[in-house]
């Protein structure tokens, strides 16, 4: 990678003369340390038992292996260059939009604020699926008759994300639940791992051959996994996470960043191989689905992934929940009695329309694909590339201009192909399946 001039107006004078946008919720409080939780709790959160199947299976060892590395280096490189620009032309730029509307202009301000919102919604209905998929699983332990279906329990994982979101005012308020969020991540990741290596040690050798029906399909399901290779790492968020970190604010983002892609991607790496070296071919997208072991501990692994979807979903909520706040001017305390009549209301408005998509359509890995082909790609690597570019286009080199046009131009095609592929994915399974259907 070529290495970038990035600036940081870190010094005290820089920092008395930065204008800071008005906001409803609290901004540079948080240490670095919190923030780098934040992002290793998107990184870690129930999504990581579904990248064996979503992943693995249709990229192989070779594929999914090299994909994940190279993922986790340029989605690093990405989010360095985004974090790098928090503080650009006098300004704290506190969430994505703004920084591409100073950038840009007003046209690039809403048409960021546009793609942000769709990768934010698609990121909440992998959510609301897979925290609805972890109650089944748990549920059919107890229950061998399955009166209900997948859509029931996504119908209850939105209920409680309602709660949780009308009692949790802001992303900072998250500090002890991010502690809880770990701990829950830690239960089913280990648990997901010994129970699929013991099974893994006990099963005859696997099939690790990519299954595909055409040369088609194999184009397809192969660029559709790699817009989940990004979907992984990427959160389409980084300067609303970063505008919680105390000053100086770029400097404690990089460290943020180097824990979330060192000590944050570890979890992650082993539950995916570990589950795709145990069930090969067959591994499914919840990967608890085809663990076998001791029932409590199988119950304990799906009730935890089931809380911890509810703690990370926050997260990825939150900057809709800013904007509405700060548009309708919710200040003073979070136990105002209108404040939490507001809540409920815009909140739960917005996550009842969530929930009923994701009953609807409970195609986990076609969204995953679609989110990453429609907003990762843009945001994470077309964006963070050319802001840099045109930002600091007097500081760099011609050979540096021309590494970031080269990362614009490819993730570009990237993304157009992805899209295809991701739209191609949904529609051949609404064909196959009925709307709420218990996949």
């Amino acid at each position: 990678m070529v290495a970038d001039n990035g600036d940081e107006p870190d010094d005290d004078n820089n920092k008395l003369t930065l204008h800071v946008p008005e906001t409803s919720h609290q901004i540079s409080t948080d240490s670095w340390f919190q923030a780098g939780f934040v992002l290793t709790t998107g990184i870690n959160s129930v999504f990581v038992l579904g990248y064996s199947g979503t992943i693995m299976v249709p990229l192989g060892w070779v594929g999914g292996v090299v994909g994940l590395l190279l993922a986790t280096a340029i989605s690093l490189y990405a989010n360095m260059l985004v974090a790098k620009l928090h503080e650009f032309d006098g300004r704290r730029h506190i969430r994505y939009r703004d920084l591409a509307g100073q950038i840009y202009g007003r046209e690039a301000y809403y048409i960021t604020w546009a793609l942000q919102y769709v990768n934010l919604f698609m990121i909440n209905i992998g959510y609301l699926i897979l925290g609805g998929s972890a109650l089944k699983a748990f549920y059919v332990l107890f229950n061998e008759e399955h009166t209900l279906k997948l859509p029931h329990f996504i119908a209850i994982e939105g209920v409680v994300c309602i709660l949780f979101a009308i009692s949790t005012p802001h992303l900072s308020s998250l500090r002890i639940w991010l502690g809880c969020s770990t701990v829950l991540s830690l239960i089913y990741i280990i648990v997901a791992c010994v129970l699929a290596t013991k099974d893994g040690l006990n099963a005859p050798p696997r099939d690790y051959t990519i299954h595909w029906t055409s040369i088609t399909s194999r184009i397809f399901s192969t660029i559709g996994a790699s817009a989940n290779l990004v979907f992984a790492f990427n959160t389409g968020m980084l300067p609303e996470i970063q505008a919680t970190v105390r000053q100086p604010a770029v400097k404690n983002m990089l460290k943020a960043l180097y824990f979330q892609f060192s000590v944050g991607v570890v979890p992650m790496y082993a539950v995916t191989f570990i589950g795709y070296w145990a069930y090969g071919s067959s591994t499914p997208t919840y990967l608890l689905n085809s663990a076998s072991g001791p029932l409590w501990v199988k119950a304990s692994a799906n009730i935890s992934a089931f809380l911890q979807s509810v703690i990370a979903l926050h997260i990825f909520a939150s900057p809709a929940y800013e904007y509405l706040d700060t548009k309708f001017g919710i200040t003073g305390s979070a136990l105002k009695v209108t404040n939490i009549a507001f809540r409920i209301l815009a909140r739960g408005s917005y996550l009842t329309i969530s929930t009923l998509v994701s009953a609807m359509l409970p195609f986990l890995g076609d969204f995953e694909s679609l989110t990453g082909a429609l907003s990762t790609f843009p945001l994470t690597f077309i964006l963070a590339n050319h802001m840099f570019l045109v930002a600091k286009k007097n500081k760099l080199s011609s050979l540096q201009q021309s590494w970031h046009w080269l990362n614009v131009g490819f993730f570009a095609l990237m993304s157009v192909a992805a899209t295809v592929a991701g739209i191609r994915l949904i529609i051949v399974d609404s064909k196959e399946y009925h709307i709420f259907a218990d996949v």
